[in-house]
């Protein structure tokens, strides 16, 4: 009964709209805490993980990464949105993996495991990968998760709550709710709601930084063709590249819009 009565206080004040869709999400935990655990939880993988010496990845992440970030918060601007942008932290960073995933904390750190480059194949490609996981950041995904994470798995206590009585739970938890989770043998699916929301985004987003949006569908096929024989770590939490190509071509119109 607690945690309902929790819940439903969380839910009456802490309710925010996504850019672009308008869909109400439910967001219980202040952006300042969440980037402070974006922050800490960044510093974390740094540590337990090693950091990419190959050069040409790094150049090309750090290129496609500044031409997405100033074209977002160019448009977020001229949208009356910066607000919500205040007290990110942009950041570029290739680890050392054959893993074949990316993400990007909710404060604005990202990164990208060497084992997702050639499947990028160029920058377009990372470009593909990165809008869609600055999306995630963007439409506040890993605040909403981490809420309701607190809410199913710690009774709706506050964030700085969880973080003294129990640290280590939570920032697992964190880590998986920011799409970190294979690396704990545990995973945390974004939900199709998540997933459509970042597709659509990103997809505006790489348009904006001058990165040709109908090459996404392209990048999806290529991963299509590696799920046959082992599924890479960046679909393991993703649907299946067939609908989300299918919904990529929905939205081509307008994103074409965005490019020309």
């Amino acid at each position: 009964m607690k945690s309902i009565i929790v819940f439903l206080l969380f839910f009456s004040v802490s309710c925010a709209v996504v850019p672009f869709t308008g869909r109400k999400q439910f967001t219980a935990i202040p952006s300042s805490q969440m980037f402070t655990l974006s922050a800490d939880s960044y510093s974390q993988v740094l540590k337990d993980n090693k950091v990419s010496a190959n050069q040409t990845y790094i150049a090309q992440v750090n290129r496609v990464g500044e031409k997405l970030t100033v074209a977002v918060e160019k448009y977020m601007k001229e949208n009356g949105m910066e607000s919500s942008l205040e007290g990110f932290d942009w950041q570029y960073t290739v680890l050392e993996s054959e893993e074949m995933n990316a993400w990007c904390m909710p404060g604005g750190q990202i990164a990208f495991y060497e084992g997702i480059m050639p499947v990028c194949q160029d920058e377009s490609g990372i470009a593909v990968v990165m809008g869609h996981e600055i999306a995630h950041a963007i439409a506040k995904h890993g605040n909403e998760r981490m809420s309701q994470q607190l809410m199913v798995q710690m009774g709706g206590v506050a964030l700085s709550e969880a973080l003294q009585t129990q640290k280590e739970t939570t920032q697992q938890l964190a880590l998986l709710a920011f799409g970190v989770g294979s690396k704990l043998g545990i995973e945390l699916p974004y939900s199709r709601t998540h997933e459509s929301e970042a597709d659509e985004l990103g997809l505006y987003f790489m348009a904006m930084a001058g990165f040709d949006p109908r090459t996404a569908p392209a990048f999806w096929e290529r991963m299509q063709a590696m799920s046959s024989s082992r599924p890479p770590e960046f679909l393991s939490t993703h649907p299946d590249p067939a609908n989300r190509i299918k919904d990529l071509n929905k939205h081509m119109a307008k994103a074409l819009e965005y490019y020309e």
